[in-house]
Parts: structure tokens; C-alpha cells; sequence
């Protein structure tokens, strides 16, 4: 037969009358019940910090303070434990017993209604209240654990992260304690996850949560923000040489390998800082500079520590809202497409266009020559090149479609999007989604890709060629060019660079070379494109060179599609 537990209960009152008719009370039914007496608030708290009860049964009126000061402390307490709190007076005042609820008691009792019946119910419903309240404060707690903490490392994640900055950095930059923001990011992960796996890379974020987190205090704030990103925010800084030392100590703590399975790791960290408010006034501008300074170490090699200064603004500056810029339109799909006309020079007639990215009509504004490199460094460049081939292939399927029109779409690829063999694939999906004849696409390459990782990017190039793609060879004449591409790949249009065009009587030699190209290119049955025609003189002389086709901004300039006079081209 199971035996029924202890009621311990702890009885506050200060009538004396009252607490052994409770106690009598209380008996009748339970026949082993344990019964603590105070008499005043400051009494029963200083019992509780010693004991533990099952039930308080307090009185309302108390000398010195009320009993709902008393539960209001209690509730304040993280260690109260189980215990639940029925609340007594003599007053059948609604308001009171409201009240009284509303401070955290799980009941109410009028002393004139206690009989062992009421008074035992009146337990067994407060432990019940007890346990639905508890029940919804856990849930609640987990909750918020979910929303504030990375699961894989269990450090704050980003959205808690700048919940902290929000109460370090007052919005209106009233603060009075000095702040410094570390930014860190892991070097060379991206290699580590592609060649050893996902897991590998989340045992190595686990290793270095764990290894960084040993080395703060209690009170500093330590997150990922997302991938291998980290951020930490030291408090009450007092010299930029205590930033450092802590940087200097996080470094220290990956000198040494780290063992994820049977491969020795060797894990290095970029790390940009910025204080508050010597260099930044709002948590913005903070978040900012550290970005900026981060940027920097990277920059430098690696494994670098750079606290953000003045002489970085400029640059730096401008690199940082590239890239911020660059994330931002990425996820809004807010870049332009323009498209320029490619002309036959043997019959005057448009035959095609080139797809030419542009960034989003902003106060803030970059050129394909700047952020193109750095999309590149960032796989940035990989989200924008696929945007690129499916807003292209989609516009020349609309034009076949409105306008019977025939002509082909030149498309730029990077060749870092050629060294991921995804980009094959996604090519191909397009195509065949819009229905556009893959001989109708141009893929333009510049030399410079050539030279990068060959037999990855060869097999790219003659996998598309032997689907039907063209391949064009952009900037041709400019730096290392070399004859044996023309001959090694599947290259059937070459495109000549514009400074052919070049009038400099120092640039006489450099014009004859050209010409000497177009000639050898056409010898070798290329097409051959001219660029950059300007003037009626880059025209003629492009035409007593028997180019074949040509472009620039003599023969039209880079717009918008709805901007265009789209002529039928049979």
C-alpha cells in the first residue's frame, strides 16, 4: 500500500486564536501533516530560508508588512521551489482577494469560510495552480531558449545578441560605460566544411564556442551570429590594450591543433574590434566599425587583430557597404539588368544582346568593375550569376515569344561560378524552363579563368559546349593572351578589347597587333566581336578589319529591357 506523504505547511499569522483553529483544522483531515508557526513576515521569510514547505497558508494583515509583500518577495526568489500560497483574511473584500492573486498567490480564503472541507480543497487547488503555472513558466522558459540560443553551440544567437546590444548602448548614446565589440571569423572554413564535411565543421564551432567561452567572464556576451561568425561584447573597457590582450588570448588558444576524428586541424581566427563610444556612437555604428576592422584583418592575411580606426574609413568604408549592399539586393532581388545590342558589321543588323548587370538606382553606387571582384571573394558572386543567367534566358524566351525575334543572349560567367559544377546544371535547367535553343546562349569567359584551376574550369566550359551553349572569349588582347586557349577549348567567338581603338601614337605597335589578332582569328574561323565602338572611326576601321559583329555606345548603349527597340532578327 503506498504511503501517503508529509504535508509540510508553514502557517503566518499573528492571531493566535486564528493559527490553532487552522492547525485543528488542518489535522482533521490529514493525518500527518507537519505545521510551522511565524508570526510576522520577517519571521516566516527567515524560516523559508532554511526549510521547505508543500503549502504557506498566510495571513493578509501582518505586523510590519502585509502578506502580499510577503509573496511578492517570495515570487522574486528563483529558489522558492514547489511550494504554493494561499492567502487568508478576515475581509470578504472581492478587491483584496483580486489582488492578492494578482501578486502570486494560487488562493484566496476568507478566514470565517475555513472548515477542514474548504480549507482542504483550498491546498489541494493551489498545488494544482501551482503545477499549471510552473508548467507555463517552463514552456515559457523553453521558448526563449529557442528564440535567444544557437542550438548547435548554445551561445546567444543573433537575435539575442542584439537584444544585448540593446541594453549595453542606449538608442540615444546616453551610455556611460564604455563598450568594445569584437567581430570574429573563422579563416578558410568553407574549406574545412567542403573537403571534410558538415559535421567536421560543426564539431570545429562547437571547439571553438567552447575554447573562447572558457577564456571570458561571466558578465561578457558571447555569440554566433550565423556560420562561423562570432561576436563578443566586453564591458566596462578602460584601454584599447584590454581589447587586445583579449584578442591576443583567443589567438593563443588555437595555436595548438584541434582533432575532429582522425584529421588534425589547425583553426585560426580574423578578429575586427571597435569601443564604444571612442569610436562609434550608436550600436549601428559600432556593429560597423568592428565589421570594418574584421574586414581588415582578413585582408592582412589572416589570423590578424585589427581595432578599427580612422585611417580605415575610406576604404574600408566603402568595401563594407559594397558588401552589405551586395547581401542586401541579393535577398531583395534588387539588381538591374541592362542590355546592350550586338550588331553584324557585315549587314548593319542587330543580332543579339548582352546581359550586363547593374546595381539598384540608390544614393549609394558601384560599377560591375568593383563589385564584381568582390562578390567573387565573398561566393557572393554565385546567388548573383545564378539571378543573372534566369533574368537573362527568361527575357530572350519573352522576346522570341512577343516578337518571333531570333536573336541570342551573351551572358557573363565568373570563373568562380565555373569552378562549382552546380552552375553546369543550372544553366541547362534554364534553358530547357524558358525554352530558349542553347545555341542561342552565349556563355562569355575572360581569359583570366583559364588560368584558374584548368581542368576544373575546362571540364565546366566543354561539358556546355557539347550541350549546344556558345562559348565567347571576353578581353581577348589584354594581359597573357594566349593561342593555345583558342585551340584547347571549345571557343568559337572571340572578343577583341576595346583598347584595339586606341589613337596614341605610343600605341601604333599595340594597334598593329590587333589587327594581326583579327586577322588570325578569322583564319582560324572565329567570330570575331569588337568592343567599346564609340565613334564612326571605330566603326570603319572595324569594318575594313572584316569583324564580324560589334559593339558599344556609337551602336547603342546598355538599357533596360523595356527601354529597348526590339527589332525582329531572322
Amino acid at each position: 500500500m503506498e504511503m501517503k506523504r508529509r504535508l509540510n505547511v508553514l502557517l503566518v499569522d499573528d492571531d493566535l486564536a486564528d493559527r490553532r483553529i487552522l492547525k485543528r483544522t488542518l489535522t482533521e483531515n490529514e493525518a500527518d501533516v507537519k505545521i510551522v508557526e511565524a508570526v510576522s513576515v520577517e519571521a516566516g521569510l527567515c524560516i523559508l530560508q532554511n526549510q521547505s514547505f508543500d503549502v504557506i497558508l498566510l495571513d493578509y494583515r501582518l505586523p510590519g508588512a502585509t502578506g502580499i509583500e510577503m509573496v511578492q518577495e517570495l515570487r522574486s526568489r528563483a529558489d522558492l521551489g514547489s511550494v504554493a500560497i494561499i492567502m487568508m483574511s478576515a475581509s470578504s473584500n472581492e478587491a483584496l482577494a483580486v489582488k492578492c492573486i494578482e501578486s502570486g498567490a494560487q488562493d484566496f480564503i476568507q478566514k470565517s469560510d475555513i472548515q477542514s472541507l474548504n480549507l482542504h480543497r483550498a491546498i489541494v487547488h493551489a498545488h494544482k495552480r501551482f503545477e499549471l503555472e510552473h508548467q507555463l513558466h517552463q514552456n515559457y522558459l523553453n521558448v526563449k531558449h529557442l528564440a535567444e540560443k544557437d542550438p548547435l553551440t548554445g551561445l546567444s544567437n543573433r537575435h539575442h545578441f542584439n537584444q544585448m546590444m540593446d541594453l549595453v548602448i542606449d538608442p540615444d548614446g546616453s551610455s556611460k560605460v564604455d563598450i568594445a565589440l569584437l567581430l570574429m571569423d573563422l579563416d578558410n572554413f568553407k574549406y574545412i566544411n567542403d573537403t571534410l564535411g558538415h559535421d567536421a565543421g560543426d564539431r570545429l564551432l562547437i571547439e571553438f564556442a567552447t575554447r573562447v567561452k572558457k577564456l571570458l567572464r561571466r558578465h561578457e556576451s558571447f555569440a554566433r551570429l550565423g556560420g562561423d561568425e562570432f561576436a563578443i561584447i566586453l564591458n566596462g573597457i578602460k584601454s584599447t590594450q584590454q581589447v587586445k590582450l583579449v584578442a591576443q588570448r583567443i589567438h593563443d588558444a588555437f595555436r595548438e591543433t584541434i582533432m575532429i576524428g582522425t584529421s588534425e586541424i589547425k583553426c585560426k581566427v580574423s578578429i575586427g574590434g571597435a569601443i564604444y563610444p571612442l569610436q562609434a556612437k550608436t550600436k549601428e555604428q559600432l556593429i560597423k566599425c568592428a565589421d570594418i576592422a574584421m574586414y581588415q584583418a582578413k585582408s592582412d592575411g589572416k589570423d590578424k587583430m585589427f581595432l578599427y580606426d580612422q585611417s580605415m574609413s575610406a576604404k574600408y568604408q566603402r568595401l563594407f557597404d559594397i558588401q552589405t549592399g551586395l547581401k542586401k539586393h541579393i535577398q531583395n532581388q534588387s539588381f538591374n539588368i541592362h542590355f546592350q545590342p550586338v550588331y553584324n558589321l557585315h549587314t548593319d543588323k542587330k543580332i543579339g544582346y548582352e546581359a550586363l548587370i547593374r546595381w539598384p538606382t540608390s544614393e549609394f553606387q558601384s560599377v560591375p568593375d568593383e563589385f564584381i571582384p568582390i562578390a567573387e571573394r565573398n561566393a557572393d558572386i554565385h546567388a548573383i550569376g545564378e539571378w543573372v543567367i534566369d533574368q537573362a534566358i527568361k527575357q530572350v524566351s519573352n522576346w522570341q515569344k512577343q516578337h518571333g525575334n531570333n536573336s541570342f543572349i551573351a551572358i557573363n560567367i565568373s570563373p568562380v561560378q565555373l569552378q562549382n559544377p552546380a552552375v553546369i546544371e543550372y544553366i541547362i535547367d534554364r534553358a530547357e524552363a524558358y525554352s530558349v535553343n542553347p545555341s542561342q546562349i552565349v556563355l562569355e569567359i575572360t581569359e583570366t579563368a583559364l588560368f584558374e584551376k584548368e581542368s576544373v574550369i575546362k571540364q565546366s566550359i566543354e561539358a556546355l559546349s557539347e550541350y549546344g551553349f556558345a562559348i565567347s572569349l571576353d578581353d581577348f588582347g589584354v594581359g597573357y593572351s594566349s593561342i593555345s586557349h583558342l585551340i584547347e577549348y571549345p571557343i568559337t567567338i572571340v572578343k577583341l578589347d576595346k583598347s584595339l581603338f586606341t589613337t596614341q601614337e605610343s600605341e601604333v605597335k599595340r594597334k598593329a597587333v590587333f589587327e594581326a589578332l583579327a586577322e588570325m582569328l578569322k583564319r582560324l574561323k572565329m567570330t570575331v566581336v569588337a568592343e567599346g565602338i564609340e565613334t564612326q572611326e571605330h566603326l570603319d576601321m572595324c569594318k575594313s578589319l572584316s569583324i564580324d559583329h560589334g559593339q558599344g555606345f556609337f551602336l547603342g548603349r546598355p538599357m533596360a529591357a523595356n527601354d529597348l527597340d526590339v527589332e525582329l532578327v531572322t
